[in-house]
Protein backbone atom coordinates (compact mmCIF):
# COMPACT_ATOMS: atom_id res chain seq x y z
CA UNK A 1 0.00 0.00 0.00
CA UNK A 2 2.70 2.40 0.91
CA UNK A 3 4.76 1.53 -2.20
CA UNK A 4 1.38 2.01 -4.41
CA UNK A 5 1.29 5.54 -2.67
CA UNK A 6 4.89 6.61 -3.49
CA UNK A 7 4.47 4.85 -7.50
CA UNK A 8 1.31 7.73 -7.38
CA UNK A 9 3.23 10.67 -6.10
CA UNK A 10 6.49 9.98 -8.16
CA UNK A 11 4.64 9.74 -11.15
CA UNK A 12 5.61 6.13 -11.74
CA UNK A 13 3.97 4.34 -14.83
CA UNK A 14 4.36 0.82 -15.58
CA UNK A 15 6.12 -1.08 -16.35
CA UNK A 16 8.21 0.81 -13.78
CA UNK A 17 7.46 0.36 -9.89
CA UNK A 18 7.79 0.58 -6.25
CA UNK A 19 9.72 -1.98 -5.04
CA UNK A 20 11.21 -1.02 -1.71
CA UNK A 21 11.76 2.03 0.51
CA UNK A 22 14.82 2.33 2.96
CA UNK A 23 14.78 5.47 5.68
CA UNK A 24 17.81 6.25 7.28
CA UNK A 25 17.29 8.79 10.31
CA UNK A 26 21.03 8.69 11.09
CA UNK A 27 21.59 9.78 7.06
CA UNK A 28 18.30 11.60 6.87
CA UNK A 29 18.06 10.05 3.61
CA UNK A 30 14.86 7.83 2.05
CA UNK A 31 15.92 5.55 -0.75
CA UNK A 32 13.15 4.12 -3.51
CA UNK A 33 13.75 1.23 -5.19
CA UNK A 34 12.38 1.02 -8.69
CA UNK A 35 12.42 -1.97 -10.78
CA UNK A 36 10.41 -2.79 -14.16
CA UNK A 37 7.95 -5.68 -14.94
CA UNK A 38 9.77 -8.82 -16.04
CA UNK A 39 9.09 -9.21 -19.46
CA UNK A 40 8.84 -5.76 -20.46
CA UNK A 41 9.89 -4.52 -23.44
CA UNK A 42 11.50 -1.10 -24.54
CA UNK A 43 11.66 0.92 -27.17
CA UNK A 44 15.20 2.03 -28.03
CA UNK A 45 16.27 5.49 -27.05
CA UNK A 46 15.87 8.33 -29.06
CA UNK A 47 13.51 6.63 -32.06
CA UNK A 48 16.93 4.56 -32.96
CA UNK A 49 15.60 1.53 -34.16
CA UNK A 50 11.67 0.88 -34.84
CA UNK A 51 9.98 -1.85 -32.50
CA UNK A 52 10.63 -2.81 -29.06
CA UNK A 53 13.41 -5.10 -27.49
CA UNK A 54 13.56 -7.24 -24.83
CA UNK A 55 16.15 -6.89 -21.84
CA UNK A 56 19.62 -8.07 -22.48
CA UNK A 57 21.04 -7.41 -18.91
CA UNK A 58 20.49 -4.56 -16.33
CA UNK A 59 21.98 -1.94 -13.65
CA UNK A 60 21.81 -0.04 -10.80
CA UNK A 61 21.43 3.42 -11.00
CA UNK A 62 20.80 6.58 -8.87
CA UNK A 63 18.81 9.83 -9.46
CA UNK A 64 18.91 12.39 -6.86
CA UNK A 65 14.98 13.56 -6.16
CA UNK A 66 13.01 16.21 -4.46
CA UNK A 67 13.72 15.95 -0.77
CA UNK A 68 11.16 14.24 1.64
CA UNK A 69 10.44 16.63 4.38
CA UNK A 70 13.90 17.60 5.20
CA UNK A 71 15.46 14.34 4.26
CA UNK A 72 17.49 13.85 0.54
CA UNK A 73 15.78 11.03 -1.31
CA UNK A 74 17.01 8.87 -4.10
CA UNK A 75 15.96 6.64 -6.87
CA UNK A 76 17.41 3.68 -7.16
CA UNK A 77 16.45 2.34 -9.89
CA UNK A 78 17.43 -1.16 -11.57
CA UNK A 79 17.60 0.33 -15.08
CA UNK A 80 17.73 -2.18 -18.32
CA UNK A 81 20.01 -2.42 -21.36
CA UNK A 82 18.10 -3.57 -25.00
CA UNK A 83 20.17 -5.35 -27.45
CA UNK A 84 19.21 -4.12 -31.02
CA UNK A 85 19.01 -6.29 -34.07
CA UNK A 86 22.64 -5.23 -35.28
CA UNK A 87 24.10 -6.23 -31.90
CA UNK A 88 24.74 -3.27 -30.60
CA UNK A 89 23.77 -2.45 -26.83
CA UNK A 90 21.44 0.58 -25.67
CA UNK A 91 20.65 1.70 -21.89
CA UNK A 92 17.11 2.75 -21.38
CA UNK A 93 16.50 6.09 -19.86
CA UNK A 94 14.08 5.94 -17.30
CA UNK A 95 11.46 8.79 -17.97
CA UNK A 96 12.06 10.54 -15.09
CA UNK A 97 15.69 10.76 -15.50
CA UNK A 98 17.44 14.77 -15.95
CA UNK A 99 19.30 16.23 -18.41
CA UNK A 100 22.25 15.93 -15.99
CA UNK A 101 23.70 12.26 -14.51
CA UNK A 102 22.17 11.16 -11.21
CA UNK A 103 19.09 14.20 -11.08
CA UNK A 104 15.40 13.63 -11.42
CA UNK A 105 13.91 16.69 -13.85
CA UNK A 106 12.17 17.69 -11.11
CA UNK A 107 15.03 17.65 -9.23
CA UNK A 108 16.89 20.06 -11.72
CA UNK A 109 13.61 22.33 -12.39
CA UNK A 110 13.89 23.30 -8.66
CA UNK A 111 17.72 23.94 -8.73
CA UNK A 112 17.04 25.67 -11.54
CA UNK A 113 13.69 27.65 -9.80
CA UNK A 114 16.11 28.97 -6.98
CA UNK A 115 18.87 30.02 -9.68
CA UNK A 116 16.18 32.30 -11.62
CA UNK A 117 14.70 33.76 -7.90
CA UNK A 118 18.30 35.12 -7.81
CA UNK A 119 19.82 32.99 -5.72
CA UNK A 120 24.19 31.90 -6.67
CA UNK A 121 25.15 28.83 -7.56
CA UNK A 122 26.65 28.42 -4.43
CA UNK A 123 23.89 29.17 -2.57
CA UNK A 124 21.11 27.28 -4.84
CA UNK A 125 23.69 23.98 -4.36
CA UNK A 126 23.33 24.48 -0.26
CA UNK A 127 19.94 24.27 -0.39
CA UNK A 128 19.58 21.52 -2.68
CA UNK A 129 22.94 19.63 -1.01
CA UNK A 130 24.39 19.00 -4.07
CA UNK A 131 27.76 20.63 -5.33
CA UNK A 132 27.94 24.36 -6.49
CA UNK A 133 29.64 23.36 -9.92
CA UNK A 134 26.45 20.74 -10.46
CA UNK A 135 23.82 23.65 -10.02
CA UNK A 136 25.70 25.86 -12.47
CA UNK A 137 25.65 22.94 -14.75
CA UNK A 138 22.19 22.84 -14.48
CA UNK A 139 21.91 26.16 -15.07
CA UNK A 140 24.10 26.46 -18.33
CA UNK A 141 22.50 23.33 -20.10
CA UNK A 142 18.99 23.98 -19.25
CA UNK A 143 19.61 27.68 -20.60
CA UNK A 144 21.47 26.75 -23.46
CA UNK A 145 19.09 23.92 -24.58
CA UNK A 146 16.42 26.40 -24.24
CA UNK A 147 18.45 28.98 -26.46
CA UNK A 148 18.91 26.83 -29.30
CA UNK A 149 14.61 25.76 -29.41
CA UNK A 150 14.13 29.23 -29.39
CA UNK A 151 13.02 31.19 -32.41
CA UNK A 152 14.14 34.60 -33.64
CA UNK A 153 12.25 34.88 -37.33
CA UNK A 154 9.93 37.61 -35.66
CA UNK A 155 12.40 39.58 -34.70
CA UNK A 156 12.83 42.82 -36.52
CA UNK A 157 14.20 45.40 -34.58
CA UNK A 158 17.22 44.90 -32.06
CA UNK A 159 18.86 46.79 -29.46
CA UNK A 160 23.08 46.13 -28.87
CA UNK A 161 24.74 47.22 -25.99
CA UNK A 162 28.02 45.98 -24.12
CA UNK A 163 29.03 45.32 -20.56
CA UNK A 164 31.40 44.60 -18.06
CA UNK A 165 32.48 40.71 -17.86
CA UNK A 166 35.77 41.53 -15.77
CA UNK A 167 38.06 44.14 -14.85
CA UNK A 168 40.77 44.86 -17.54
CA UNK A 169 38.37 45.75 -20.01
CA UNK A 170 36.93 42.98 -20.59
CA UNK A 171 33.63 42.97 -22.38
CA UNK A 172 30.68 41.18 -23.69
CA UNK A 173 27.57 42.62 -26.01
CA UNK A 174 24.13 42.32 -25.62
CA UNK A 175 21.63 41.86 -28.27
CA UNK A 176 17.92 41.91 -27.30
CA UNK A 177 15.08 42.33 -29.84
CA UNK A 178 13.78 45.99 -29.09
CA UNK A 179 10.21 45.46 -28.97
CA UNK A 180 9.91 42.21 -26.74
CA UNK A 181 13.22 43.02 -24.67
CA UNK A 182 14.51 39.63 -24.78
CA UNK A 183 17.47 38.99 -25.08
CA UNK A 184 18.35 36.86 -28.05
CA UNK A 185 22.04 36.78 -27.70
CA UNK A 186 25.40 37.23 -26.16
CA UNK A 187 29.04 37.93 -27.65
CA UNK A 188 32.31 38.27 -26.33
CA UNK A 189 33.63 41.93 -27.21
CA UNK A 190 32.69 44.85 -28.16
CA UNK A 191 34.05 45.45 -31.95
CA UNK A 192 32.37 45.41 -35.26
CA UNK A 193 32.39 41.55 -35.36
CA UNK A 194 29.93 41.09 -33.01
CA UNK A 195 26.78 42.32 -35.25
CA UNK A 196 28.08 40.05 -38.16
CA UNK A 197 28.48 37.15 -35.66
CA UNK A 198 24.84 37.72 -34.97
CA UNK A 199 23.57 37.32 -37.88
CA UNK A 200 24.81 33.55 -38.10
CA UNK A 201 22.78 33.24 -34.99
CA UNK A 202 19.58 34.85 -37.08
CA UNK A 203 20.08 32.06 -39.74
CA UNK A 204 19.84 29.76 -37.21
CA UNK A 205 17.04 30.14 -35.59
CA UNK A 206 14.59 31.06 -38.27
CA UNK A 207 15.67 35.08 -38.57
CA UNK A 208 17.56 36.62 -41.09
CA UNK A 209 20.05 39.94 -41.51
CA UNK A 210 17.40 40.96 -44.15
CA UNK A 211 14.25 41.33 -41.75
CA UNK A 212 15.91 43.78 -39.46
CA UNK A 213 14.88 47.07 -40.19
CA UNK A 214 16.06 49.06 -37.06
CA UNK A 215 18.76 48.90 -34.74
CA UNK A 216 19.10 50.66 -31.38
CA UNK A 217 23.28 51.29 -30.18
CA UNK A 218 25.87 53.91 -28.68
CA UNK A 219 27.93 55.66 -30.66
CA UNK A 220 30.48 53.07 -30.42
CA UNK A 221 32.65 53.36 -34.31
CA UNK A 222 32.72 49.46 -34.00
CA UNK A 223 28.92 49.15 -33.33
CA UNK A 224 28.26 51.70 -36.15
CA UNK A 225 31.24 50.05 -38.88
CA UNK A 226 29.59 46.65 -37.66
CA UNK A 227 25.71 47.66 -38.43
CA UNK A 228 26.90 49.28 -41.87
CA UNK A 229 28.18 45.89 -43.00
CA UNK A 230 25.88 42.98 -41.66
CA UNK A 231 22.70 44.85 -41.66
CA UNK A 232 23.07 47.49 -44.96
CA UNK A 233 19.12 47.76 -45.27
CA UNK A 234 18.24 48.66 -41.47
CA UNK A 235 18.17 52.31 -39.95
CA UNK A 236 20.74 53.19 -37.09
CA UNK A 237 19.27 54.92 -33.82
CA UNK A 238 20.55 56.99 -31.12
CA UNK A 239 18.19 56.96 -28.35
CA UNK A 240 18.01 60.28 -25.95
CA UNK A 241 19.27 58.34 -23.30
CA UNK A 242 22.51 57.63 -24.88
CA UNK A 243 22.83 61.55 -26.09
CA UNK A 244 22.04 63.16 -22.89
CA UNK A 245 24.38 60.44 -21.04
CA UNK A 246 27.10 62.54 -22.84
CA UNK A 247 25.21 65.39 -22.32
CA UNK A 248 25.84 64.57 -18.66
CA UNK A 249 29.40 64.00 -18.84
CA UNK A 250 30.00 67.06 -19.99
CA UNK A 251 28.17 68.68 -16.84
CA UNK A 252 30.43 66.79 -14.74
CA UNK A 253 33.15 67.89 -16.72
CA UNK A 254 32.36 71.43 -16.80
CA UNK A 255 32.22 71.09 -12.81
CA UNK A 256 35.09 69.69 -12.11
CA UNK A 257 37.33 71.87 -13.97
CA UNK A 258 35.07 75.04 -12.24
CA UNK A 259 35.86 73.43 -8.66
CA UNK A 260 38.83 74.36 -8.95
CA UNK A 261 38.30 77.86 -8.46
CA UNK A 262 34.96 77.74 -6.88
CA UNK A 263 34.53 76.17 -3.66
CA UNK A 264 30.44 76.10 -4.19
CA UNK A 265 30.61 73.72 -5.86
CA UNK A 266 32.43 71.33 -3.91
CA UNK A 267 30.15 67.86 -2.90
CA UNK A 268 27.50 68.90 -5.41
CA UNK A 269 28.06 66.48 -8.27
CA UNK A 270 25.06 64.42 -7.65
CA UNK A 271 23.04 67.95 -7.64
CA UNK A 272 23.75 68.04 -11.66
CA UNK A 273 23.77 64.20 -11.99
CA UNK A 274 20.47 62.66 -10.91
CA UNK A 275 17.33 63.16 -12.15
CA UNK A 276 15.68 66.06 -9.99
CA UNK A 277 12.42 64.41 -9.93
CA UNK A 278 14.85 62.22 -7.48
CA UNK A 279 16.46 64.81 -5.55
CA UNK A 280 15.30 64.87 -1.79
CA UNK A 281 14.02 67.94 -0.24
CA UNK A 282 17.36 68.97 1.16
CA UNK A 283 19.04 68.52 -2.28
CA UNK A 284 16.57 70.25 -4.11
CA UNK A 285 16.89 73.55 -1.59
CA UNK A 286 20.78 73.06 -1.84
CA UNK A 287 20.70 73.42 -5.61
CA UNK A 288 18.40 76.54 -5.45
CA UNK A 289 20.45 78.26 -3.35
CA UNK A 290 23.30 77.30 -5.31
CA UNK A 291 21.35 79.14 -8.18
CA UNK A 292 20.48 82.05 -6.51
CA UNK A 293 24.06 82.71 -4.89
CA UNK A 294 26.09 81.81 -7.83
CA UNK A 295 24.05 82.42 -11.35
CA UNK A 296 27.23 83.04 -13.68
CA UNK A 297 28.54 79.53 -12.82
CA UNK A 298 29.22 77.62 -15.94
CA UNK A 299 28.44 74.88 -14.71
CA UNK A 300 25.25 75.76 -14.20
CA UNK A 301 24.86 77.12 -17.55
CA UNK A 302 25.56 73.80 -18.70
CA UNK A 303 23.30 72.07 -16.80
CA UNK A 304 20.57 74.09 -18.25
CA UNK A 305 21.65 73.17 -21.78
CA UNK A 306 21.88 69.19 -20.79
CA UNK A 307 18.07 70.00 -19.35
CA UNK A 308 16.58 71.20 -22.82
CA UNK A 309 18.84 69.22 -24.72
CA UNK A 310 16.45 66.37 -22.61
CA UNK A 311 13.10 68.37 -23.33
CA UNK A 312 13.94 68.52 -27.27
CA UNK A 313 14.56 64.97 -27.61
CA UNK A 314 11.35 64.52 -25.57
CA UNK A 315 9.01 65.75 -28.77
CA UNK A 316 7.65 63.70 -31.83
CA UNK A 317 7.83 65.75 -34.97
CA UNK A 318 11.36 64.80 -36.61
CA UNK A 319 11.24 68.27 -38.23
CA UNK A 320 10.67 70.37 -35.42
CA UNK A 321 12.92 68.45 -33.11
CA UNK A 322 16.06 69.28 -36.13
CA UNK A 323 15.08 72.94 -36.15
CA UNK A 324 15.15 72.85 -32.18
CA UNK A 325 18.50 71.03 -32.07
CA UNK A 326 20.40 72.95 -34.83
CA UNK A 327 19.56 76.19 -32.58
CA UNK A 328 20.64 74.03 -29.57
CA UNK A 329 23.66 73.52 -30.92
CA UNK A 330 24.35 77.12 -32.21
CA UNK A 331 23.57 78.40 -28.74
CA UNK A 332 26.30 75.87 -27.18
CA UNK A 333 28.91 77.31 -29.67
CA UNK A 334 28.39 80.50 -28.99
CA UNK A 335 29.10 79.95 -25.02
CA UNK A 336 32.01 79.39 -23.06
CA UNK A 337 31.58 75.60 -22.24
CA UNK A 338 34.24 73.51 -24.12
CA UNK A 339 33.09 69.96 -23.01
CA UNK A 340 29.22 70.97 -24.32
CA UNK A 341 30.66 71.55 -27.48
CA UNK A 342 32.12 68.10 -27.74
CA UNK A 343 28.42 66.75 -27.03
CA UNK A 344 27.57 69.48 -30.21
CA UNK A 345 30.34 67.49 -32.44
CA UNK A 346 29.13 63.78 -31.38
CA UNK A 347 25.43 65.19 -32.49
CA UNK A 348 26.70 66.51 -35.75
CA UNK A 349 28.57 63.38 -36.66
CA UNK A 350 25.88 61.08 -35.87
CA UNK A 351 22.92 63.68 -37.10
CA UNK A 352 20.34 60.85 -38.81
CA UNK A 353 20.61 58.54 -35.86
CA UNK A 354 19.69 61.15 -33.39
CA UNK A 355 16.81 62.81 -35.17
CA UNK A 356 15.58 58.88 -36.49
CA UNK A 357 15.30 58.36 -32.87
CA UNK A 358 11.90 61.18 -32.41
CA UNK A 359 10.19 58.67 -35.08
CA UNK A 360 11.31 55.08 -34.10
CA UNK A 361 11.29 55.15 -30.00
CA UNK A 362 13.97 52.22 -30.23
CA UNK A 363 15.47 52.65 -26.74
CA UNK A 364 18.34 50.05 -25.62
CA UNK A 365 17.77 51.63 -21.46
CA UNK A 366 16.26 48.75 -20.97
CA UNK A 367 19.78 47.20 -21.92
CA UNK A 368 21.39 49.18 -19.13
CA UNK A 369 19.24 48.30 -16.51
CA UNK A 370 19.37 44.61 -17.52
CA UNK A 371 23.61 45.24 -16.92
CA UNK A 372 22.71 46.92 -13.34
CA UNK A 373 21.17 43.16 -12.86
CA UNK A 374 23.93 41.11 -14.00
CA UNK A 375 27.13 43.34 -12.14
CA UNK A 376 25.19 43.15 -9.21
CA UNK A 377 24.58 39.37 -9.84
CA UNK A 378 28.36 38.94 -10.87
CA UNK A 379 29.33 40.77 -6.91
CA UNK A 380 27.04 38.48 -5.62
CA UNK A 381 28.87 35.81 -6.92
CA UNK A 382 31.98 37.65 -6.56
CA UNK A 383 32.58 37.13 -10.16
CA UNK A 384 31.96 34.76 -13.24
CA UNK A 385 35.21 33.62 -15.20
CA UNK A 386 33.75 31.30 -17.76
CA UNK A 387 32.04 33.35 -21.04
CA UNK A 388 29.69 30.22 -20.78
CA UNK A 389 28.56 31.19 -17.28
CA UNK A 390 28.19 34.54 -18.25
CA UNK A 391 26.68 34.06 -21.44
CA UNK A 392 23.82 31.78 -19.32
CA UNK A 393 23.47 34.40 -16.29
CA UNK A 394 22.71 36.95 -18.58
CA UNK A 395 20.02 34.84 -20.45
CA UNK A 396 18.56 33.60 -17.46
CA UNK A 397 17.96 37.46 -16.21
CA UNK A 398 16.40 38.48 -19.42
CA UNK A 399 16.73 36.09 -22.01
CA UNK A 400 12.50 35.59 -21.45
CA UNK A 401 13.12 31.56 -22.46
CA UNK A 402 10.76 28.88 -22.48
CA UNK A 403 12.29 26.29 -20.34
CA UNK A 404 9.66 23.82 -20.14
CA UNK A 405 10.36 22.99 -24.08
CA UNK A 406 13.70 21.39 -22.15
CA UNK A 407 12.00 19.94 -18.88
CA UNK A 408 7.93 19.82 -18.47
CA UNK A 409 8.41 20.71 -15.07
CA UNK A 410 10.16 23.78 -15.50
CA UNK A 411 6.23 25.07 -15.60
CA UNK A 412 6.66 26.56 -11.60
CA UNK A 413 6.23 30.20 -11.39
CA UNK A 414 9.68 32.72 -11.41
Amino acid sequence: MVTKLFEEALGIEKPWYVTNLDFDPAKRLLTIEVDFEAGARFAAPDGEVAGTFGVYDTEIKQYRHLSFFQHDCILSVRVPRVMLPDGRTRVITPPWSGKLRGFTLLFEAFVLLLIRHGMTFADAAAMAHISPYKAQEIAIQYTEEAVAKRSLEDVTAIAVDETSRAKGHKYVSVIADAETHAVVDVQPGKDGDVLENFTQTLAAHGGAATAITDICMDMSPAFIAGAAKAFPDAVVTFDKFHVVYHASKAVDATRREERRTTSALVKTRWLFLKDHAKLTADERNAFKTLQAKHKTLRTLRAWLYKEWLREILDHKQPNLVAAILKHWCRCVMCSKITAMKDVVALIRRHWDGVIRWTRSRITNGFLEALHGLFQAAKRKARGYTNFRTIRAIIFLIAGKLDYTTVNPYCFLPT
